[in-house]
């Protein structure tokens, strides 16, 4: 069972039908919403301020997602993937954006509608990424716009996958305890 810590007053908040790994590791002010996975050894520390989570997002193996004391937030649209090993640090990634392995964003970083951001790219503070459009490298800079139609698919089905990843863990889960 993840780890699920109580800090300042805050518990986490968990929607419905959420899968969260053993080794997850959830505190503080949380609040996430429903059908989103949480992979293996990811943290997601709301000890010092808030993280709000929407509908159906996926947060990867290893990533770390925290914020500045009484400054910079994390906020997570609905359908949102972020890959492996990514530190969100006080940014805010809008709906069905996908955020690609390793990729750091920092504090007011704010990532577009449908935006892909790279695996491995820096996302410096303040740095506002358009809707549907794909950024790389380090500093992160645009690389090119991307069709809204291309990118829908992709990033709708990277999520809906995931949820799917997920039910199989849930039905290890139920089948162990039978």
């Amino acid at each position: 069972m993840a780890l699920i810590k109580s800090v300042r007053g805050f518990t986490p908040q968990i929607g419905t039908n959420c899968y969260l790994a053993e080794n997850a590791t959830i505190i503080g002010d949380v609040v996430m919403g429903e059908g989103c996975s949480i992979w293996f050894n990811t943290v997601l520390r709301g000890d010092v301020n808030s993280i709000r989570i929407g509908n159906h997002v996926n947060v990867q193996d290893g990533a770390v997602l925290h914020t500045l004391y009484q400054k910079s937030t994390v906020e997570i649209g609905n359908y949102v993937s972020i890959g492996h090993n990514v530190t969100v640090h006080g940014a805010k990634i809008n709906d069905y954006a996908l955020i690609g392995m390793g990729a750091i964003l920092l504090d007011y970083a704010e990532v577009g509608e449908g935006a892909i951001v790279a695996a491995g790219a820096l996302v410096l503070s303040n740095t506002k990424i358009p809707p549907y459009t794909l950024w790389a490298g380090v500093p992160a800079k645009m690389v090119k716009e991307v069709q809204p139609e291309q990118t829908n698919e992709m990033n709708r089905k990277i999520a809906h996958n995931y949820a799917m990843y997920a039910g199989w863990y849930k039905d290890d889960e139920n089948k162990t305890n039978e």
